[in-house]
């Protein structure tokens, strides 16, 4: 095996996890994302919250790589289309931007250490809905992740190293996700109780603004296939 092999090789491999990197970055966007994991993990300890970014981290990696390498044939399987999930998914996520967007006016604790704990039951349960999905891992990531998966490399070997790279990639998402959220709370104790209201607002704002877009990009994408059953 000679040297330029292996470093096509190495090359290969790095453009794919810059690849999934870039892609799925800016869509799960978990520093934008922390403002809203804090409100929404108000009534939760500093501990709890911390468990739970642990957790929330762990179900998006699970998530994309599951949407990555084996989505696109559940979907054919269900007779799905990705459309479908972003039209489903958009109302999802508008639904909860509304809530936030209504919420009373108060600025999420930072500092609950007196509070009651929750069960770990309700925690792990919390960490998927809605913190994971849709708040971290959406339809629009769900769509990308497919969407890398779905031209899979000929020969085994390419397509294994593909699928690892794709992983690689993915992991390194979600240890951002778990960065983003696990410091969530010092990041907004620097700007305040009036800074942390107006940027959790604009936040659910935006998400509400993400949602409709999503949902119109898989109405756009029925109309353009014809509803296909």
């Amino acid at each position: 095996m000679s040297a330029v092999y292996i470093f096509d090789a190495i090359f290969h491999f790095g453009s794919v996890v810059m690849l999934a990197i870039g892609a799925l970055l800016p869509i799960v966007d978990p520093l934008g994302g922390a403002p809203i994991y804090l409100a929404m993990t108000a009534s939760l300890t500093s501990a709890e919250r911390s468990r739970m970014a642990k957790a929330v981290a762990i179900n998006s990696f699970l998530l994309l790589v599951a949407s990555a390498l084996i989505g696109a044939y559940v979907l054919d399987f269900f007779g799905l289309s990705i459309p479908s999930v972003q039209v489903a998914g958009g109302i999802v996520v508008c639904m909860i931007a509304w809530s936030l967007l209504n919420s009373p006016n108060s600025p999420p604790a930072l500092d609950r250490s007196g509070a009651q704990p929750a069960r770990p039951d309700d925690l792990n349960q919390r960490a998927f809905y809605p913190m994971t999905m849709p708040l971290t891992v959406g339809p629009g990531s769900i769509s990308v992740a497919l969407t890398l998966g779905a031209n899979p490399a000929p020969g085994f070997r390419s397509l294994l190293m593909t699928a690892l790279a794709h992983a690689v990639g993915i992991l390194l998402v979600a240890v951002s996700v778990y960065l983003c959220y696990r410091f969530a709370e010092r990041i907004l104790r620097k700007l305040g109780t009036t800074g942390t209201s107006v940027v959790v607002r604009l936040s659910a704002f935006i998400l509400l603004c993400i949602g409709v877009q999503i949902g119109w990009n898989g109405v756009r994408g029925l109309i353009a296939t014809g509803f296909p059953s």
